[in-house]
């Protein structure tokens, strides 16, 4: 079975009311003719009066259908969204925030820090409550405290449900007090549990819907932000290439030496060229400095010198007739080198 609208479950509710409320008062009227008489009036009339109660509850009930169906002219409107921001300092920034926020009548709903290290600037969030009147002034006052990197929000008409949820209120309270003034005018036991039941349900409702109401129109006053306070990223340069066991090990070492190999074979392939010029260059000056040194004339031999004559006994008659060694010519002496 679909769901009946809202006109309608009111309408609903409002019969079963009247018939709570014409019931009560046939009860009292049947059962207090002593207090209707010295009222001035019999059990017929208390039967017009109760009717007549009814009839009025009924005609409010239409006029806070009407209420809330009439378009409102002002809008209720609940505005929400989140601010990313970059700052130098941003625990310093959030108390800036703060200061700017709480002055303006809004409030700070949740704060959350991280204090700043040698590898990160640091961070700050915060909930902010805005009013919605002051949203775009207050924002731009946050331009002036950083560089808003991202800026996004959201808003949900909820003039209907605010229109709607005023009449409701409304039309409970007018038939809270008129049962309570029943109750006052009871005399019965039973008549008095029976509309005490039906005075708490109807407060316990009311109070419910003030709770409602007074949520709503929070949202609706105060917006609601997300803002987030960072640095510039700080860059780390992590080393992962140091091997952490032995075949990661093994398998840095080979492609170490395949790298160096390949590295070697490059430089050969770049001196290879200037090594086979140089060798071309070396063979020539030898060639030429070997044909210069065979042009060259040999030097004279030396002459021979004469063997030495040994000396042999002779008879003394031959020593007079051969000549002496001091008279013999002497051999030229060849010239030195």
């Amino acid at each position: 079975m679909s769901a009946l609208p809202g006109g309608m479950r009111r309408r609903a509710r409002g019969a079963g009311v009247i018939a709570v409320l014409i019931a009560a008062a046939t009860v009292l009227a049947g059962c207090s003719s002593s207090a209707d008489e010295s009222m001035g009036y019999d059990g017929g009339a208390d039967s017009v009066d109760a009717a007549a109660v009814a009839e009025d509850y009924a005609g409010e009930e239409a006029m806070a259908d009407d209420a809330a169906e009439a378009p409102s002219a002002d809008r209720s409107v609940i505005v929400t969204g989140s601010i990313y921001m970059t700052v130098d300092e941003p625990v310093a920034a959030a108390d800036q925030v703060v200061m700017i926020v709480e002055s303006s009548g809004g409030r700070v709903d949740g704060r959350s820090e991280v204090a700043p290290d040698e590898d990160f600037g640091g961070q700050a969030t915060l909930t902010l409550r805005i009013p919605a009147d002051q949203l775009d002034a207050i924002i731009e006052r946050f331009r002036t405290l950083g560089t808003i990197d991202e800026l996004s929000t959201d808003s949900v008409d909820v003039s209907t449900e605010v229109t709607d949820l005023d009449a409701r209120i409304s039309t409970l309270r007018a038939s809270t007090e008129r049962i309570e003034g029943l109750l006052a005018e009871a005399e019965d036991i039973s008549d008095i549990i029976d509309l005490e039941d039906e005075l708490s349900s109807r407060q316990a409702q009311l109070q419910s819907l003030e709770a409602q109401q007074r949520g709503l129109n929070d949202q609706v006053s105060l917006s609601t932000i997300y803002l987030s306070l960072t640095t510039e990223p700080v860059v780390v340069v992590v080393d992962d290439d140091t091997p952490s066991n032995f075949w990661e090990g093994l398998v840095d070492g080979w492609e170490a030496l395949v790298g160096a190999v390949s590295v070697g074979l490059v430089v050969v392939g770049v001196l290879l060229p200037w090594v086979a010029v140089g060798t071309i260059i070396v063979l020539i000056v030898v060639g030429i400095v070997r044909s210069r040194r065979s042009r060259r004339p040999s030097a004279p031999p030396a002459p021979a010198q004469p063997a030495p004559v040994p000396a042999t006994a002779s008879a003394p008659d031959s020593e007079a007739t051969a000549p002496s060694q001091a008279d013999a010519p002497s051999a030229p002496t060849p010239p030195s080198s």
